[in-house]
This record gives structure tokens, sequence and C-alpha cells, in this order.
């Protein structure tokens, strides 16, 4: 394990405690810190931003009085250096991707792999060093890097951009999931994307 993981803090919300203990467990096991809190308000009560401080939040979309989404509007108000990966449950894919076009770096749907667990993560420790990720990409680069897809990771995107689960895009274009996560995981890297939110960023018109 990197001893980058050493310096990495991770800040998990989430009012189900059964989930905050199991994925504090897995963070910790693979050489992250962690510090819990069970609902937004409690975060904001005894968050103490640390300048600077590698950290990132992994944060539950939906929780009993103050929303994911509503944290993550508060965080940029309050403009608090943390990248947000959230945590959605069955059906919160399309408010996840409002969330990413607000500046989440990625969104897992619960129950999440371990493997996809710690992608995100590390996708949004890249940008801890530098929160300022950039806005906009040219279109010219864009297309450059479009030009390095296959078809079939052309229509994976399609689809991804759209907020469809990997289990969606299965169903739709008739392979299995774990052929629909290799495939993103080689969007990310010929796309030079840290997210999902990136990918989208890329594809606005």
């Amino acid at each position: 394990m990197s001893k980058a993981n050493d310096h990495l803090r991770v800040y998990v919300v989430d009012d189900d405690r059964s989930v905050v203990r199991s994925l504090c467990s897995l963070l910790t096991a693979n050489g992250f810190e962690t510090t819990s809190y069970h609902s937004a308000e409690e975060f904001l009560d005894k968050y103490k931003p640390s300048n600077p401080e590698a950290a990132c939040l992994l944060l539950d979309l939906r929780m009993p009085g103050m929303t994911g989404l509503e944290l993550q509007r508060e965080i940029s108000a309050l403009k608090f250096k943390l990248p947000i990966v959230m945590l959605t449950g069955h059906g919160d894919v399309p408010a996840a991707v409002s969330a990413m076009k607000s500046g989440a770096i990625d969104f897992l749907e619960k129950p999440t792999s371990e493997s996809s667990l710690l992608r995100a993560i590390e996708a949004a420790r890249a940008v801890t060093s530098d929160f300022s990720m950039s806005k906009s990409v040219p279109a010219a680069l864009v297309a450059r890097r479009l030009k390095r897809l296959t078809q079939r990771e052309r229509e994976i995107l399609e689809h991804l951009i759209l907020g469809m689960s990997n289990k969606e895009i299965a169903n739709e274009l008739e392979i299995s999931p774990r052929t629909v996560e290799i495939h993103r995981a080689r969007i990310r890297e010929k796309m030079e994307a840290n997210g999902i939110s990136d990918l989208i960023r890329m594809m606005k018109p």
C-alpha cells in the first residue's frame, strides 16, 4: 500500500451505522485514516478544516434531516477544499449525476465493491494536492481523447453520462456488469478523467 494513503483522511458521513463501520474497516485495512459522522449536521458541527490536509468526503446521498446534496452545497458555500464521493442507494443515480455536475468526484451504488470504493477514493486523493480541477477541457483535446475509445467504450460512455448504473448498462448492451466495469476503467484512463464528473464536464455540449 502506498505511503501516501497514510496521510489521506477519509471523512465518512452516513446515517446507517453498520455501513459506516463496514466502510471505515475496509478503508483502515487499506491504509487510510478515517473519521465518521452519522449525519450531515454532525459533520458541519464537528469538522474543522485543516490547511493543508489531504482528505476527502465519502457522503451518503439520502439521510434524515440535511441530505448529502444539501451538505454538498453547504461545503461549496463554505469553500471547504474537500473532494466528495457520493454513496447512493438503488434509484438514486439521477440525483448522484446531479451531484457530480455540482463537483462531486464520483458516486458509488450501495453495496459497493472494495475495488470500486478504493478506485473512487484514489480518484479523490488525486485532486487533494490541487483541488482546482479543470472546469472545462478544450473541445479539440476532448475530441483527441475520444478517438482513443473503441466503439464499445463510446457506447458505454454515452450511457454513463446519462446516469445509468453498471447493471443498467449491462442489461441495455447485453453484456456483464463486470465487463462494463472494465470498460469504465479504460474510459477514465483514455479520457484522462478522475471520475464520472470529469467525463460529464468534458461531454457537455
